[in-house]
């Protein structure tokens, strides 16, 4: 019987022409790592086709007994509501959850993620509103790593999201209803470029704003009050000034709110002002928003999961609903 051989560390390096402890990097600690040295093992491990003995182990195992969860978890605070939802369905099935966080759901994916289906550590994988590039989700499914993407388009894998473009429409409704015509709309500024949430939040917006004849003026901001605060200038310090802005989420309508009070502006009698969670800033600011599921998301996620651990092939979406909570600030 002719014995199996098994790829070794020392091999991947030769193929990238790297030494050891750079392997060792890319699959450990990547964001050490340039991205063109980064991608050059990698690749030289896709094509020898290496599995460290860890993940040899993960695959002779049954049953999920560690799972992944990345997601921009210091940016925003609705991914850890998220996540709180997958942690509570995981304590109860008694399994581990990794956290690995990303910087900003604005920017491309990760270094960390680009490796993780390679490093064998994981069971299964959530990838909560990071858009997975289509080199890293050939590598993911490849390397028999099942994903699901929660707030975040993949063709590859499951998915739980809610419709965007419903959502903006939602809350482009509720101003068209009150005879807003004359709309701003604050977005989030965004690095990469594809299809956002963002964008298609905004889509839905402008559709029932302009079907009603109205116009609506679009603003970017960085992720941030602060930031949201000084961008609103554009649309609160224009001739034309909106009678309602809408906010991509809770947080940059409360940078609005904050211009608007700056400017000695009224709410709503001057501005109404939405934004989009229904999230702690919501409440506290006693906001117009419109409400996502987040725990139900996580929980969601998790299910799904552990059904492509145990077997499941088949890919799914699940679109959860959103609904409109109306507050003093229209």
């Amino acid at each position: 019987m002719t014995a199996v051989h098994r790829v070794t560390i020392y091999e991947v390096a030769e193929r990238a022409r790297v030494s050891i402890s750079t392997v060792s990097n890319v699959l450990n600690k990547p964001d050490r790592v340039s991205t063109a040295t980064r991608q050059r093992v990698l690749a030289a491990a896709d094509e020898l086709g290496f599995i460290p003995k860890v993940q040899a182990v993960s695959l002779a195992r049954r049953g999920a007994g560690r799972i992944g969860v990345m997601a921009p978890f210091t940016s925003y605070g609705s991914y850890l509501r998220r996540l709180s939802g997958i942690l509570t369905a995981a304590t109860e099935l008694e399994i581990d959850v990794v956290v690995f966080d990303h910087e900003s759901a604005a920017l491309a994916s990760s270094p960390v993620l680009a490796s993780m289906p390679i490093h064998g550590r994981l069971d299964g994988l959530v990838v909560m509103g990071l858009r997975i590039e289509d080199v890293i989700a050939e590598r993911l499914r490849e390397r028999n790593l099942p994903t699901v993407a929660v707030d975040a388009d993949s063709a590859l894998f499951s998915q739980v999201i809610i419709d965007d473009s419903r959502g903006g429409g939602l809350a482009a409704a509720h101003l068209r209803d009150r005879g807003h015509r004359r709309v701003g709309y604050l977005l989030e500024r965004q690095v990469s470029d594809y299809e956002s949430q963002a964008i298609k939040r905004l889509s839905g917006f402008q559709a029932v704003i302009s079907a009603a004849g109205g116009t609506v003026t679009v603003a970017s901001s960085d992720n941030s009050v602060d930031a949201a605060r000084h961008a609103a200038a554009a649309l609160l310090d224009s001739a034309d000034r909106p009678t309602a802005i809408m906010a991509h989420h809770d947080a940059l309508a409360v940078g609005v709110l904050l211009a608007a009070r700056d400017r000695g502006l009224k709410v709503p009698h001057d501005v109404a002002i939405m934004g989009f969670d229904d999230g702690e800033a919501a409440t506290a600011a006693d906001l117009t928003t419109v409400r996502q599921p987040f725990e139900e998301s996580g929980s969601a996620a998790l299910g799904i999961l552990l059904g492509h651990v145990g077997g499941a092939d088949l890919r799914t979406t699940t679109v959860l609903d959103v609904r409109l909570v109306e507050r003093s600030t229209t």
